[in-house]
């Protein structure tokens, strides 16, 4: 594609390399210059023209600017067609590299994997400078409207970055005009917008307000939601977006709420006192006066306040805590998660013990022993995050004799640099040139050095394959991207490694990306049946972005049709067909029909090959569905049990199906079947183990579910389950 550049100088850009798309625009780099990329709507509008054009005029101060950083990542140069008409069809806008999303620094698991040394003076650092970025963007006039995680970047510098600026709320002074923002997440969004048709109504400075205190929660509570929590209702645990409309705040100190902290969460307490009380002040004082959310500028006071005020633990360096606790919170934290330290020690890390399973087994700690009704209704069906598993080349060898890759040993060198009590940052103050913004310090600071191979010249195709299949392996997907990006620059016709690429896109949710891989596949060899199935993967997950879903759906279909017609022992083709099929029975007349379908499908696949346990798992799904419609529900359920049964007999280890079982089993009790008690108590055992391997495995969606779960069966006992969940987590 070729697009005309008009400033500084006319120049014709031929965009060739795309980095992503969306549903409106695709994402390029420029050839020109290593630091920009092309955005180019798929649909251009005069609309896009004029916001373009408007956020041009009045950019947002940058407030990491003398540090060379960019906190607001904002359109720089507008794009033109070839056509001569001079209609505005994109921008350049800067290239953000060496950042991840922000839930990769709160989120425990990912940020002992990525940045082992990020500690909790750097989480509250991440805070500030995301707050500050806020406050840029407020004095300015802009509102992000869509705030969530995934517009929001960190590096290991403890530095942020807003992207997709494009799509905040924009206001022309000139023409006295608002662009409104017209998406927002629903676990972000504050009670008054909750429902709402974004595109109607004008953003404010409190609606993002709400969105960033839920930012900093998380953040400060190992991705905790500040409205996540074990519900104490009978009925199914509402969604987000419920409880926010309810204002129904987990951690309230003003009024009662059906909810009790998720046990695995950081208590309380933890946070700092201004800290708890800007929580408060916001979920509850704002939950119906929106004007009482704390600004910008005020967490930014009071972070700063409670950075100021944090002191070191004398056992571990990187323990981190505020001076209005006796003792060290994480010290006690990493024993309640069976030695999972959530900022393990340096030692740890030069070791790479922080790498490693939990050194105690919950699995040998005591089940809880309360009797334990109504489970929620089946969800969506489960699609496997990953697709089809990546190959290697004829000429790869297999694993056990892979070349590592084996990272820089730094560690020493940052110990004997640092010394085991200090941070080793430059706190550096920035100053708005606005007023009201006082001056603020920003992290100057070297977490990791990441040396990149200095022989990378020299590598092979099949030396970057490896490495990017090693990558991919530990679940480096952006890691793998690079790798076979490489790999695929010094061999351009080799599918496997752009069918892997497309894999990594996928795992890190970018469809359109993938599914771009896939068809470069498929147009350099049309029999690559991986290709076939994992773009129907593609085309199933992006349903739930698209206007006509039915569209998706179908496309998917034919893909694991056209797969099954190359290889009819493509047992993948069969199970993913069938977890569609299964999708498209919930919207249909004819859903008996499409559910026979499904269960034909997955029944082929374990013909074909009796050890996926998936097949199993999702032909119980099934069966389940089909049995709270049927008259003959009992033999349904026993048939749905049957197959959970033996997906655990291939894998123990499965959380989704001790908790789905777990559903059965209590079903099947309230129904009144012989053997009811017995049924009970093994939903109560199902759901007990569901929470143990969700925890052990760090999976905390299925973790609050299945203790969720066992609130309702065991009658709202919700005391006890808190106080045995707890003695579950702490034993030994």
């Amino acid at each position: 594609m070729q697009v005309l550049r008009c400033l500084p100088q006319q120049e014709i850009l031929n965009l060739t390399v795309s980095l992503g798309r969306g549903g409106e625009a695709c994402v390029y780099e420029v050839p020109s210059n290593d630091n920009l990329v092309a955005k180019i709507y798929h649909k251009p509008t005069i609309t896009h023209a004029n916001k373009l054009q408007a956020m041009l005029a009045n950019p947002p101060e940058n407030p990491t600017a003398s540090l060379g950083h960019i906190s607001i990542a904002w359109p720089q140069e507008l794009l033109q067609g070839l056509d001569g008409s001079g209609s505005i069809i994109g921008f350049l806008m800067p290239r953000i590299q060496g950042m991840r999303p922000i839930i990769d620094f709160y989120n425990p698991r990912t940020r002992r994997q990525h940045c082992p040394l990020f500690n909790y003076q750097y989480l509250l650092r991440t805070a500030r400078n995301l707050a500050a970025a806020f406050a840029a963007l407020h004095a300015s006039h802009y509102y992000i409207g869509d705030v969530n995680e995934s517009n929001i970047l960190i590096s290991d510098t403890a530095l942020v970055t807003l992207v997709d600026t494009d799509s905040f709320q924009v206001r022309d002074p000139d023409k006295n005009i608002v662009y409104r923002c017209s998406v927002g997440k629903p676990e972000f969004t504050p009670p008054e917008l909750q429902n709402k048709i974004f595109a109607q109504y004008d953003r404010e400075n409190s609606h993002d307000l709400f969105g960033l205190a839920v930012l900093i929660f998380q953040l400060l509570m190992e991705g905790t939601h500040p409205f996540s929590g074990i519900f104490q209702g009978v009925l199914e645990p509402p969604p987000y977006e419920a409880r926010i409309v309810a204002g129904h705040f987990t951690y309230s100190h003003k009024r009662q709420v059906p909810y009790l902290p998720t046990p695995i969460a950081p208590p309380w307490e933890i946070l700092h006192p201004r800290l708890q009380a800007l929580f408060v002040r916001c979920f509850e004082d704002g939950h119906n006066n929106p004007q009482m959310r704390p600004s910008a500028q005020t967490w930014l006071s009071a972070l700063a306040e409670a950075e100021d005020g944090l002191v070191t633990c004398s056992v571990n360096p990187q323990h981190q805590y505020n001076n209005h606790l006796q003792k060290c919170p994480w010290c006690e934290r990493a024993l309640q998660l069976g030695g999972r330290d959530p900022f393990p020690s340096l030692q740890a890390i030069a070791s790479r013990e922080h790498l490693q399973p939990r050194s105690r087994s919950i699995s040998q700690k005591k089940p809880l022993r309360e009797r334990y009704p109504q489970i929620p209704g089946l969800t969506r069906p489960i699609m496997p995050a990953s697709p089809v598993h990546n190959w290697q080349p004829a000429f790869v060898q297999s694993l056990s004799t892979h070349k590592q890759i084996k990272s820089p040993n730094f560690y020493p060198m940052i110990f004997g640099v640092l010394g085991f009590g200090l941070l080793g940052y430059l706190d550096l103050m920035i100053q708005f040139t606005r007023p009201f913004v006082s001056q603020n310090p920003y992290t100057q600071q070297t977490l990791m050095s990441r040396q990149e191979n200095s022989d990378h010249q020299n590598l092979s195709f099949a030396d970057y394959y490896q490495q990017g299949d090693a990558a991919y392996k530990v679940r480096d997907y952006g890691r793998a991207i690079k790798d076979f990006s490489q790999a695929i620059a010094l061999d351009s016709t080799q599918t496997k490694a752009i069918v892997n690429r497309g894999n990594a896109r996928y795992n890190l949710k970018d469809y359109e990306g993938a599914l771009i891989d896939y068809n470069q596949a498929l147009q350099i060899n049309p029999h690559e049946v991986k290709a076939f199935v994992n773009r129907g993967n593609a085309y199933y997950m992006l349903a739930d972005y698209s206007s006509d879903p039915d569209k998706e759906y179908k496309r998917a279909i034919a893909d694991f049709n056209h797969a099954l017609r190359l290889d009819d022992k493509e047992a993948e083709a069969y199970i993913r067909r069938g977890i569609v099929r299964s999708q498209i029975a919930k919207y249909r007349n004819d859903s008996q029909q499409e559910y026979k379908k499904a269960i034909a499908d997955f029944t082929s696949a374990i013909k074909l090959n009796s050890s996926k346990a998936e097949a199993y798992f999702q032909r119980g799904m099934i069966r389940y569905q089909i049995a709270q419609h049927s008259s003959n529900y009992a033999q349904e359920y026993k048939q749905a049990i049957a197959d959970f049964n033996a997906a655990l007999s291939i894998n123990p280890q499965l959380a989704k199906v001790y908790l789905k079982r777990g559903m059965v089993h209590y079903e099947l009790a309230q129904y009144g079947e012989s053997g009811s008690k017995q049924s009970q108590t093994q939903a109560i055992e199902d759901l007990q183990t569901a929470a143990r391997i969700s925890l052990e495995q760090e999976d905390m969606d299925n973790y609050q579910q299945a203790l969720s779960n066992i609130c309702v069966v065991v009658e709202n006992k919700c005391d006890a389950l808190f106080q045995s969940s707890r003695m579950l987590e702490q034993s030994n």
